[in-house]
Order: structure tokens, then C-alpha cells, then sequence
């Protein structure tokens, strides 16, 4: 199970984030997650949304440096410590996460976005452990 994420390489500069935001505004590409990481010469922007494909191919056209990429997205409850149990999880299966981050989807509820070295072993670890996955489907 995984969901597609586009990263954006962005400028560090005063704004570009406008500019790539509104781009993609103006193409009806309804972000549904996102994520910013920054260096201080350039940020990637990395995006959820309803088809990946298309806004990829939107944003290429548009001069935009992207790249796709499979995520792992897992349900969370609104509770102290469901995090932490997700987490213990991952580690205890020796998978590594590089980032994560959060994902609010209106038909499927709350979900935490991760990026691991192994999206089969932590989907299987998760299962395991009765932590629910979803895949690009299941969350639009």
C-alpha cells in the first residue's frame, strides 16, 4: 500500500512558494497534503493530492523541477500516544523513517504521511500490529 507524493523544488526566495502555490491553484490541483523542507538555497515542497499524474505533468509544464515518490499513509487516532505506538511499531520492525507528516482526508479521516526505506515491511509491520494503511484510493 502507498500513496503517490510529488516533490517541488522551490527557490528560497521570496516568493516562490507564492508563485508554486498559485500555479497550482490556477490549475484546479487541489493540495490535500503537504510539507515543506528548506536549505538555505532552495525548499522542496512535497504535495498529496487527488491525481498525481496530472498535477506532475501540470507543474513540469510549467518550468517546475518535480519528482514522485511512493509514501506510507497511516491511520491515527486523536489520542496521547498514537504516534509514538506507530513509530514503535516501525522501529521495532527495523524500519527506517526518513519524514513524516500529517494528513487530514475528509473521506478516510486521519492519517500520518511517512517516508521509510522499506514500504513493504512497514505496511506489514503496521498490519501486524492492527494499524490500518491506506492507499491513493482509499483516501479520495
Amino acid at each position: 500500500m502507498s500513496v503517490k507524493q510529488i516533490s517541488i523544488f522551490i527557490e528560497n526566495k521570496k516568493g516562490k512558494l507564492a508563485e508554486a502555490t498559485r500555479y497550482i491553484a490556477d490549475n484546479k490541483i487541489n493540495l490535500r497534503a503537504l510539507s515543506i523542507a528548506d536549505t538555505q538555497d532552495f525548499g522542496i515542497l512535497r504535495i498529496i493530492c487527488e491525481e498525481p499524474e496530472k498535477a506532475e505533468q501540470i507543474l513540469q509544464e510549467g518550468g517546475f523541477i518535480t519528482t514522485t515518490t511512493k509514501v506510507l499513509a497511516a491511520a491515527i487516532s486523536d489520542e496521547p500516544g498514537s504516534l509514538a505506538a506507530i513509530l514503535e511499531v516501525l522501529s521495532e520492525a527495523n524500519v527506517v523513517v526518513e519524514y513524516t507528516y500529517a494528513f487530514l482526508s475528509a473521506k478516510a479521516g486521519a492519517y500520518m504521511i511517512f517516508r521509510v526505506d522499506d514500504n513493504h515491511a512497514a505496511a506489514a509491520a503496521l498490519a501486524g500490529a492492527g494499524i490500518k494503511t491506506a492507499n491513493q484510493e482509499d483516501l479520495f
